[in-house]
């Protein structure tokens, strides 16, 4: 993962000063892109420990087309929970304490973070526990899965690229249409964050599937790594699904930024040696993409260094 290594270097180096939507600062760069050799290893950080069960649920999420996150409370994953939290606390049925800037505020008032972890408890209970609430506030709006399996039409009716890709890929491996979208203009103010990875592109040459990635904005510390081993997951999922072998995962981003706090966790990542890359591994007799679960799914030979917490800037 010396791609990435050398892209956290390049933003402390020179990266611009930034102000950003949750008011917690940036150093930005725009415009960068690392390749991945997918044949080399499974592209999972060794420099940190990164939870691949996290990032393989949040990915069949998606391809299911589900936008609820009482899915992933179920599967013990709480990747989106900050986001439905704050649909919650800023809506007319929440009279709890205030949870303005819950984000920031919970970092530096031992007092406000304990509120702040008991009502986000009580929220996930009752998202697992109470279908009405889970119905209003555990959905995100029409975010990723909605518009990678159901997108919306003038007529009245829906597109399923995800779907229609994978039949693309199949029949018409030299297309240069292969391409899913999640940007979609009309439903941002619906979404409960917009699309960060917003399109993709497939590629099949010599019997093998590459996949470009274009994101309009990236968290280099604490996203990007969920967002190259997710691409590079879904990337060996549908080669499996077409009959291919695995090419390259290209990552383009857009505004590249590391959060002012991640900048000490940052440094403390640079310090550390990259080791082997694991390997992805389907369990035998995997159904299909779309049928798939979290136990389908497995990485081998992964010894990476100790996790490096930071806060999620909300």
């Amino acid at each position: 993962m010396k791609q990435y290594l050398d892209l956290c270097r390049h933003v402390l180096e020179n990266g611009a000063r930034k102000e950003d939507r949750t008011r917690t600062g940036t150093m930005s760069v725009f415009g960068h892109q690392m390749r991945f050799d997918l044949q080399e290893g499974f592209p999972l950080m060794t420099t940190k420990k990164t939870a691949f069960r996290l990032i393989a649920s949040e990915l069949l999420w998606f391809i299911k087309g589900d936008t609820n996150i009482r899915t992933l409370l179920e599967a013990n994953n709480h990747i989106w929970d900050e986001w439905a939290f704050e649909k919650w606390v800023s809506g007319e049925g929440y009279d709890g304490p205030d949870m303005t800037d819950f984000g920031k505020r919970s970092q530096m008032d031992p007092e406000f973070a304990t509120q702040y972890k008991e009502q986000m408890a009580y929220f996930r209970e009752r998202v697992l526990s109470d279908d009405a609430f889970a119905g209003k506030y555990g959905d995100l709006g029409p975010v990723y899965g909605e518009q990678w399996r159901s997108w919306p039409t003038t007529s009245g009716g829906s597109i399923d690229q995800l779907k229609n890709v994978i039949e693309s890929i199949r029949n018409s491996p030299d297309s240069r249409r292969h391409i899913v979208t999640a940007w979609n203009p009309e439903f941002i103010s619906q979404q409960a964050l917009p699309p960060c990875h917003t399109l993709f592109q497939f590629y099949v040459a010599d019997g093998r599937l590459s996949c470009q990635l274009y994101q309009r904005s990236a968290d280099v510390f604490l996203g990007m790594p969920f967002n190259i081993a997710s691409y590079a997951l879904l990337t060996h999922m549908i080669a499996r699904e077409c009959g291919l072998e695995v090419g390259e995962f290209i990552h383009t981003t857009g505004d590249t930024h590391l959060y002012m706090n991640h900048l000490e966790q940052v440094n403390e990542q640079l310090s550390r040696d990259p080791r082997t890359l694991p390997k992805l591994v389907f369990k035998e007799g995997a159904p299909s993409i779309f049928e798939m679960e979290l136990t389908d799914l497995g990485i081998e030979g992964y010894d990476p260094h100790p996790r490096i917490s930071a806060p999620v800037a909300v």
